[in-house]
């Protein structure tokens, strides 16, 4: 697979040649597939080829289009992701309820232990409530820790008045930022052979990446991070490219410093791993460094 994140921001006609993606407006441009990761297309000017979508998905590149706002709105998933995906549907749907809850009760521990220290880092006080509703997380969440952690943690970081609902560009950079790790989480699911929408802890009927919302669930906060670094003013080209790049940054985990990309990787097969085995104990979280 490769690394780079070739992101389309105005007019242009992709095609295929040669194993490379051709960009054409008033200059040629070609980059071999083979070192794209993740191809986003923010202007809806912009018109591909069969021949190169069909061959971005033979290749497992994550392809996000954006709608006239420039948010992404929809993205290429390929029907088979794996040469036994048949195999991992049917074992998938066998995994068993109690290891779900384990393995979904541990993803959001991590999750609010991250935002722990992403407060403590801050210096919010709020860091102390959080650690505690670490202690009081019950198997599969039934006590919906996380909803209340995720009340405390957004009001410490932008004022007791801010909403997730609310159309401003916190909320813009916020949902842009998740929908890039939503969508890289997707693709390793599906090249892993396994299907986005069997989740352990989103189970909407209308969801079509459950399982992916869970698994992104404690890099949100990587997201996080980076938007209140900026200085938002407005939700331009710089911020959005700032925040796809995020799968460049790097972190920590299983003792070596990786792209979180790569990271992401990682740690979806670690979860995969688990709930086939039915062992906890092979989840790899990440580490991130201040």
């Amino acid at each position: 697979m490769g690394w780079r994140t070739v992101v389309i921001t105005r007019r242009a006609k992709l095609d295929l040649q040669l194993g490379s993606l051709v960009v054409r407006n008033e200059n040629v441009i070609k980059i071999n597939i083979d070192e794209i990761s993740v191809l986003l297309i923010e202007c809806t000017a912009v018109s591909l080829t069969a021949a190169l979508l069909a061959e971005l998905t033979r290749k497992k590149v994550k392809v996000i289009f954006c709608d006239e706002k420039r948010l992404p709105s929809s993205e290429l998933v390929p029907c088979y992701g794996s040469h036994d995906t048949s195999l991992k549907y049917k074992r998938q749907a066998l995994w068993q309820t109690e290891m779900k809850e384990r393995i979904w009760t541990e993803i959001i521990r991590e999750k609010i232990s991250q935002q722990a220290l992403f407060l403590r880092h801050k210096g919010k006080k709020e860091a102390r409530l959080l650690e505690q509703y670490l202690t009081e997380i019950a198997p599969g969440d039934s006590s919906n820790r996380e909803g209340h952690a995720a009340k405390v943690y957004f009001n410490a970081l932008f004022g007791v008045n801010y909403s997730r609902t609310q159309d401003n560009v916190l909320n813009a950079a916020l949902n842009y930022g998740y929908s890039i790790l939503l969508s890289a989480v997707a693709r390793e699911i599906v090249a892993l052979g396994y299907c986005t929408q069997l989740g352990l802890g989103h189970i909407n009927q209308f969801n079509s990446f459950n399982f992916a919302c869970d698994l992104m669930e404690p890099f949100r906060i990587l997201i996080d991070r980076l938007v209140c670094s900026l200085e938002l003013c407005e939700f331009d080209a710089s911020v959005r490219h700032q925040l796809v790049n995020i799968l460049n940054h790097e972190v920590i985990i299983g003792g070596n410093r990786e792209y979180v990309g790569k990271a992401i990787r990682i740690y979806v097969k670690s979860v995969c791993d688990a709930l086939e085995e039915g062992n906890p104990e092979l989840l790899k979280f990440y580490r991130y460094e201040e």
